[in-house]
């Protein structure tokens, strides 16, 4: 097979080491890639958020097989881009990728199938707003969540009024975080430790993943703001048997995988 992958970060490397690793596997692109993946794969110097530029290339190259790492070309619409000309590719449509978008849909998704899910506070796209509301906050730290794609760095564990006023001001005001702070959400804060469980599904049988964890604050001691690219671990160990069940059964297996209604 020949497969081009979409992006340029580490999780897109971890991607090209383990698909150089297959037997089936005799040739990757990856777009646009970087420095470590040129060891494993031809770097194509394409913007992976561009989705008429990947077409383009995989009009040009012909891959048996395109698997996407990074949420931009997600919710630009890759995925249907490349279905609607029957090219395999291993991705969420546009509206299911909305769930990584937009926090807010995704919050509304969480409670509309009663998946449990932190409090919501609620959604604002006005910083006026914004501020009574935090107003009438009694318990904190409150987490605050800018609605869009912002790298990481979009999700504010606020210790008082006064940092949360700070936080939706750079971002809603000064604009800080681009489009994605546009919109923002505030949530109760829930206490533990992180935990990702991924799974791959054609739409009606899926696979589970191993499970991971991200290194989300910047200092030590779990200190300082939340960041992206920090990097991540994964481990069975990271997930009890109890609470493996508890996943599949009360958030995996309810869904068709054709809720997003």
């Amino acid at each position: 097979m020949k497969v081009l992958l979409i992006g340029g970060g580490g999780r897109e490397h971890a991607l090209a080491w383990k698909l150089a690793q297959s037997r089936d596997v005799e040739k990757i692109w990856c777009a646009p890639g970087n420095a470590g993946i040129a060891s494993l794969a031809e770097c194509v110097n394409v913007d992976s958020g561009d989705v008429p530029a990947i077409v383009a290339l995989a009009e040009k190259i012909r891959p048996d097989l395109t698997v996407v790492g990074p949420e931009l070309p997600l919710v630009n619409g890759i995925a249907d881009a490349f279905a609607q000309r029957g090219w395999p590719i291993v991705a969420p449509s546009q509206q299911a990728a909305q769930l990584e978008g937009s926090k807010i849909f995704s919050k509304e998704f969480l409670q509309r199938h009663h998946i449990p899910t932190a409090k919501r506070y609620g959604a604002y796209d006005k910083a006026g707003d914004a501020y009574a509301a935090l107003q009438s906050i009694v318990k904190w730290p409150v987490v605050i969540k800018a609605d869009g794609l912002c790298a990481g760095k979009g999700v504010f564990l606020a210790p008082d009024l006064k940092a949360a006023q700070d936080f939706v001001s750079s971002v809603m005001e000064r604009q800080e975080l681009g489009a994605g702070g546009r919109r923002i959400l505030l949530e109760e804060t829930l206490e533990g430790e992180e935990l990702s469980f991924i799974i791959l599904t054609d739409g009606v049988r899926y696979a589970t993943l191993a499970p991971t964890r991200d290194h989300k604050r910047v200092f030590d001691g779990d200190t300082g703001p939340n960041t992206g690219g920090m990097g991540a671990y994964s481990s069975d160990e990271l997930l009890p048997a109890a609470l493996r069940e508890k996943i599949i059964s009360q958030i995996v297996e309810p869904g068709d995988f054709c809720m997003l209604a």
